[in-house]
Formats: C-alpha cells, sequence, structure tokens
C-alpha cells in the first residue's frame, strides 16, 4: 500500500528570504482553533503579508510574479519554534509541494516529511544564486530533484542534502507512518491476538 513515489517536484519558486523563522510566523497561533487542517493555508505567513488593518504588506507571497509557486525557498533553521503540526499542513494547504533552506528544524521537517513534503538543504551561496534566478525569471521551471539530491533551474544547478531516511521514505513511497500502519493492519493483528490483547 505504498503512496506515491516523490523522486521529484517540479514547479515554480518564490523566496522569502531569513533565518529562524518559526512557525509561529508560518502559522499564527490564533488560526489553529480548527477541527481539521483545512483552509489554513489562506493564513500562511498572515501576520507578515497582511498590516494591522489586514491590508497588503508586500510579503513575496502575494506578489503576482510568484503567484502558484509550489517551491519554497528560505534561509537557516527553517520551521523552528513550536512544533505544531499547523505549520507543514499550512504550507502545503498554501500549494507548497517542496521546502529549498539551509536548514531546518528536526520537528518540522519530520511534520513535512510525512505528509510528502521534500525538504532539501543548500549553502547559503547556491541559494543566493537561485534566488536570484528566480527573481530574474518568476516563470522559471525549477526542480527538486529528491533521487539524486539536486535542484536544477534554467541551465544550472546545484547540489542539496537530504537525510537518509528521509530520502528513502519519500523515494519509496513509505513517508506516511499511518500508511504504513494500515499497510501492516493484518501482521499487527496476528501480533495482538499471540499476546491475549484481542
Amino acid at each position: 500500500m505504498a503512496l506515491a513515489k516523490i523522486t521529484q517536484v517540479t514547479g515554480t519558486a518564490v523566496h522569502v528570504p531569513g533565518s529562524d523563522i518559526d512557525t509561529d510566523r508560518i502559522i499564527p497561533a490564533r488560526f489553529m482553533k480548527c477541527v481539521t487542517f483545512d483552509g489554513l493555508g489562506e493564513f500562511a505567513f498572515h501576520d507578515v503579508r497582511f498590516d494591522k488593518d489586514g491590508k497588503p504588506a508586500g510579503h513575496p507571497l502575494d506578489d503576482p510574479r510568484f503567484k502558484g509557486a509550489s517551491i519554497l525557498i528560505s534561509g537557516s533553521n527553517f520551521g523552528c519554534g513550536s512544533s505544531r503540526e499547523h505549520a507543514p499542513q499550512a504550507l502545503y494547504r498554501f500549494g507548497f509541494r517542496a521546502v529549498i533552506a539551509q536548514s531546518f528544524a528536526e520537528i518540522f521537517f519530520g511534520n513535512c516529511t510525512t505528509l510528502g513534503i521534500p525538504c532539501v538543504c543548500a549553502t547559503a551561496e547556491d541559494i543566493a544564486r537561485l534566488a536570484a534566478a528566480v527573481e530574474a525569471n518568476p516563470r522559471m521551471e525549477v526542480v527538486v530533484d529528491v533521487a539524486s539530491r539536486q535542484v536544477r533551474f534554467g541551465a544550472e544547478s546545484i547540489p542539496v542534502t537530504v537525510p537518509a531516511t528521509a530520502h528513502d521514505a519519500l523515494t519509496s513511497g513509505r513517508w506516511d507512518p499511518i500508511g504504513e500502519l494500515l499497510e501492516a493492519r493484518d501482521a499487527i493483528h496476528s501480533r495482538m491476538t499471540a499476546l491475549g490483547w484481542v
């Protein structure tokens, strides 16, 4: 019952500069009063996208040139702070399918992986080069090649890193632990029966 194998993500990209972008900036706590994650996308980065009167503040996500971008580019320690799962859920529902940054907070990285969102790391220099290319040509196709651990854009490519466990889970279609449990339900039931739990 393996899910789709995520070997690469292709789309346009948007650069959201900065380091230590925490989960409260990605999705402010007051928007987390929800029964499901549906609808969280519209509140992604809300407090930096809008001023106190609710007017657009000129954030890259609202720049028409980057409308529909599915790849997010950022700095170091992306997703730090609270371990809230709502942050990657908000990014997913906004439309992002991959994130390229210098580094990631560990829990945020894990939550993204279990949603099938590859998070890959590149050097500051390579991210600056990619961001400049995206700024110059917002409709340029960017390929996050998880399988070969590289990002391609235009005639260029940069190496990226992704931990072996996440790489293997994504490329084998085994990135959802709930799916893993469902696939093993017969074996789980047999073991529970043998132990006298059912």
